[in-house]
């Protein structure tokens, strides 16, 4: 695990360590000392930690004019033991919607598995973006079978065209652009 890095190619649009209103202001990184670790596995110096144990995040882009933010994930997000979602929403999303972001992108290629634990946070972090949206991409299929169960599709939106969407060729406006277009389509506002 310690060679998947985060995306780095849109470094030149937006470094969270360097944006004042990110929940990563200042960080700094060692690309040679590798301290984090999911269980036993090391993981790449990029990824930043949100207080859990099993789940890492990377705030790839954030665009406070558009109002969205994509977020990389990495690890196992376990809601269940570790209660990721309430460091995912109380020390990421909740930074973010104080500075007027409302539009999530989740990505989950590297996201294990998932375990449930109830959906207060999901609710309220659905209720904080009231006009905007959460969506999940390129997440495993046996991690968004554990979400359906989970009924974590009422407050994320997944599926069909967002699990196998190519973002990787995208710089972030045209990621946004292309996962807008889809949810205003599903969501029937476009």
């Amino acid at each position: 695990m310690h060679n998947i890095e985060p995306f780095y190619n849109w470094r030149h649009f937006y470094m969270a360590e360097e944006d004042e209103n990110s929940p990563f202001y200042e960080r700094t990184y060692n690309e040679f000392y590798f301290t984090n670790a999911i269980y036993d596995y090391l993981i790449h110096p990029q990824w930043d930690e949100i207080g859990s144990p099993t789940l890492y995040v990377k705030l790839l882009s954030v665009d406070y004019n558009l109002h969205y933010a994509i977020i990389e994930l990495i690890g196992e997000w376990n809601d269940t033991i570790n209660n990721d979602i309430m460091f995912l929403k109380r020390d990421v999303a909740d930074v973010l919607i104080e500075n007027g972001i409302k539009k999530f992108i989740l990505i989950g290629e590297n996201v294990l598995n998932f375990h449930p634990d109830g959906d207060d946070y999901y609710n309220e972090w659905f209720e904080d973006v009231e006009d905007g949206w959460i969506a999940a991409i390129n997440f495993q299929e046996h991690v968004l079978n554990e979400f359906r169960q989970s009924n974590i599709d009422y407050y994320i939106n997944f599926g069909g065209e967002l699990d196998s969407i190519a973002w990787r060729t995208d710089d972030p406006v045209e990621l946004y652009k292309r996962v807008e277009m889809i949810l205003s389509r599903r969501l029937g506002s476009g």
